[in-house]
């Protein structure tokens, strides 16, 4: 039985434009993505229990990097380019794209993908090609409610079932859940579904099917 890690000694490493600038592809990692102002950051630092860990912006599109932090040794986290929403120049925006593409293409440390939804939002076109190419790679995907806080709680029940619902259509290896940085609903789930996935063996091949 997995024990759920303590996310709090999160520290950051690096920050990189492409996969070649990442650390070496061992140990294990979650990847964490989607749109630029689906409160990814805020997610990140509620997990860790760190106030500033991410950085967070009132301006979508702020993370223009890949950015790694280690939880323990051989344990990291990755905060990926936010799509979708930033108001930057579209050269710009189609290097993020091409970094993300290819960081979940050919990182074999990858053992899940957590992918960010405002739950007032969910499901935009691009959520949904991520979660097809995602899951046609075989990386199991959590879908991340985010800013639950903002509904009220029979909005949240029913908007979840709406949710759990749709990514029927995705396969098994999507699960769905609520979250809020505000008032940290969902968390305790988080914890053990990230533990899960980060006390993988090293050695499993999550995303095999994608190097080949």
């Amino acid at each position: 039985m997995n024990t759920t890690l303590n996310f709090q000694p999160t520290k950051f490493i690096t920050s990189a434009a492409n996969i070649r600038q990442l650390p070496d592809d061992a140990g294990v990692e979650i990847a964490f993505a989607g749109r630029s102002n689906a409160g990814k950051s805020s997610a990140l630092n509620t997990i860790t229990r760190q106030k500033a860990l991410a950085r967070t912006s009132k301006t979508p599109g702020r993370t223009q990097l890949i950015n790694v932090f280690e939880v323990t040794e051989g344990k990291r986290l990755i905060d990926l380019p936010g799509y979708g929403y930033a108001k930057v120049p579209l050269a710009v925006k189609e290097k993020w794209n091409l970094a993300l593409s290819e960081y979940l293409q050919k990182r074999q440390s990858l053992r899940g993908l957590v992918l960010l939804m405002d739950i007032r939002h969910p499901y935009r076109d691009t959520d949904q090609d991520l979660l097809h190419w995602a899951t046609d790679c075989g990386i199991p995907v959590l879908v991340l409610l985010t800013k639950a806080d903002k509904l009220k709680p029979s909005q949240r029940k029913s908007t979840l079932l709406q949710a759990r619902e749709a990514a029927l259509v995705f396969g098994d290896g999507v699960q769905v859940e609520m979250f809020s940085s505000h008032n940290k609903l969902g968390l305790p789930q988080v914890e053990v579904i990230l533990s899960n996935w980060l006390n993988t063996p090293a050695d499993a091949t999550v995303n095999a099917d994608a190097a080949e």
